[in-house]
């Protein structure tokens, strides 16, 4: 079974979706450090289980697609880590506490 172009644009979507958290964690680790690899490549097993579950299959064009919405949501997340640390004065590894930090100030 091959996924229509629905699927392979949602399965591109949540690839990227979810490589914004790594690639901000990524952002504040040294670079081929073993916590490096880690954020570059623990989200590659729930990039297969999205492709498996909406049934899309690996070919040349969707390999494209997958690699450069992972790369892309990996960048994002760096690029936000480095608006955070602008906004806040500093940011750390997690996305979710400095996004809760962010709420507070502005509320406060």
């Amino acid at each position: 079974m091959n996924g229509g172009p629905f699927e392979v644009f949602l399965v591109a979507l949540l690839t990227f979706l979810v490589n914004v958290p790594f690639g901000y964690w990524r952002a504040k680790t040294k670079k081929f450090s073993p916590e490096w690899f880690l954020a570059v490549h623990l989200p590659v097993p729930l990039v297969v289980l999205f492709r498996v579950l909406f049934g899309v299959e690996l070919d040349w064009t969707t390999l494209a697609v997958f690699l450069v919405s992972f790369f892309l949501g990996q960048r994002a997340g760096a690029v936000l880590n480095r608006l955070v640390e602008k906004r806040l004065g500093r940011s750390s590894k997690n996305l979710f506490k400095d996004l809760l930090l962010l709420t507070k100030t502005a509320d406060g």
